[in-house]
């Protein structure tokens, strides 16, 4: 497999974890999202790609193309259920796919880099950028907060899609400043993230193109 991917993605983050967790090999194809002339990922190379211009993108074994990491990640979780992301109880896996469209739905397209240069292009400036990030954050990880467990990782002993959605998150919370003193249960499971295997190998500090 092929992951096309930027290292402090977001969205792409959450596919290597996936990858990880599953132990699948996969060679990363850095996209420089900051290079210049608006990156690579707004030059005609990439967007026969992904028209969207945006990572992660994953080429498959079988030669398939697939953009969006819902996607990618659902394709993984189906082509290779060997090591599980989701619980075999459908109620289960139902909370565990909430907590996940709470991040990826709710709160990570609010700061997207795009919308933050659209603020800015109509005039925010940066202090107010800020406090609009910082709201959004906080108020999707407070909701995460009480919707996962009390033990472990965010629904059970191993990690699983609501903790390949949440770890990249807080790296963007990190990013942007974003205390997680009030959120218990989540630093608990970040703590655990910190030190597994699959979740340092996907770490945005651990990439091809980390500077």
């Amino acid at each position: 497999m092929e992951l096309y991917t930027y290292y402090r993605s977001t969205s792409s983050y959450r596919v290597r974890i996936a990858l990880a967790l599953k132990g699948l090999d996969y060679q990363s194809l850095p996209v420089n999202l900051i290079a210049p002339q608006g990156g690579e990922h707004r030059q005609p190379p990439y967007l026969g790609i992904n028209p969207q211009g945006r990572v992660p993108a994953l080429r498959t074994d079988e030669g398939e193309l697939l953009i969006q990491s819902p996607a990618i990640i659902e394709y993984l979780e189906e082509r290779y259920p060997q090591v599980p992301l989701l619980s075999k109880d459908l109620a289960a896996r139902a909370h565990e796919r909430g907590v996940a469209a709470v991040i990826g739905c709710d709160v990570h397209p609010l700061h997207n880099v795009s919308v933050l240069n659209r603020l800015r292009q109509s005039g925010q400036d940066e202090p107010q950028v800020v406090e609009w990030i910082g709201h959004w954050i906080g108020q999707g990880l407070a909701t995460v907060e009480q919707l996962i467990g009390d033990d472990a990782y965010c629904f059970g002993p191993e990690p699983g899609l609501a903790d390949v959605y949440l770890i990249p998150q807080l790296y963007a919370a990190e990013r942007f400043n974003v205390s997680l003193e009030a959120y218990p249960r989540i630093r608990r499971v970040a703590a655990l993230a910190a030190t597994h295997p699959a979740f340092i190998k996907a770490h945005p500090a651990n990439q091809p193109d980390t500077p």
